[in-house]
């Protein structure tokens, strides 16, 4: 049974050792300049463009849920005018980065793992390797780099979408004036707001991109093997948010509050 254990914590600290590589490995192609810029912007059109209505979609459910539970809760209180900056600053800071990276996981970061994986079980990862042509750099870095430039932007949208929701059940279900939500929102937000969530959209990029590149690349046993890293992709880049989170949230109040 303790070797059982031993074997799985050694197999645990292999990967992890050799995702950090993997890692170096990226980060070194990306910062000699070995960018393919047009595979770049293709993959930004799949990543990007194509999450954006899912991703409206869901924001503005987002900000309606929110203004709706937040008219109800501040009315008790009559604060009911405290609405604007609830919703705005719920989102800004927690909800738009984690959520948007949450739909960015499960469908971008999900294809990019199947993606990898099937070239590697179909070997050709491999071919790419005998032609003397980096497989760093010509499959991974293309989608590690547009994941860390479209997630930010993507978080953006997702904040103005849900605010906008916030907006539409002040308006039409709190009876709030139009003009003063609207100068409450753009009052109740500093930059520390907006940048919190950028940082917290930049690292959680990184992680997704990481995780999701790392175990396409990596990934064995045919098509059930794809399958299952697409699998394993997806629920660790959950957990490196939601742990991640906890820790940048914890930071930026504790630097910049």
């Amino acid at each position: 049974m303790s070797f059982v254990i031993f074997k799985n914590l050694a197999g645990r600290i292999h990967a992890m050792g050799e995702a950090i590589f993997f890692l170096k490995d990226v980060l070194k192609v990306m910062f000699s300049g070995r960018v393919r810029f047009a595979q770049v912007l293709e993959q930004m059109y799949y990543q990007g463009v194509q999450s954006v209505v899912i991703i409206i979609l869901s924001s503005l459910a987002t900000g309606v849920v929110l203004g709706l539970q937040g008219s109800i809760t501040l009315q008790r209180f009559g604060a009911r005018e405290f609405i604007a900056p609830l919703v705005a600053l719920s989102l800004l800071r927690e909800l738009s980065p984690v959520f948007t990276t949450f739909i960015y996981s499960g469908k971008s970061g999900a294809g990019i793992t199947a993606e990898l994986g099937t070239m590697n079980t179909h070997e050709q990862i491999q071919a790419t390797r005998t032609l003397g042509v980096d497989p760093i750099e010509f499959l991974v870095v293309p989608r590690f780099l547009a994941c860390v430039l479209v997630m930010p932007a993507l978080v953006v949208i997702s904040e103005l979408v849900g605010m906008f929701g916030g907006y539409l059940v002040a308006i039409f279900q709190a009876q709030l004036p139009s003009a003063i939500y609207i100068r409450q929102t753009i009052q109740s937000i500093h930059y520390v707001d907006f940048f919190s969530g950028l940082v917290k959209a930049f690292f959680f990029s990184v992680i997704v991109a990481w995780i999701c590149c790392y175990q396409g690349f990596f990934t064995s046993g045919g098509a059930l093997g794809v399958g299952r890293f697409t699998t394993r992709a997806v629920a660790y880049s959950y957990m490196a948010v939601i742990l991640s989170n906890a820790v940048l949230t914890m930071f930026i109040l504790t630097f910049w509050g």
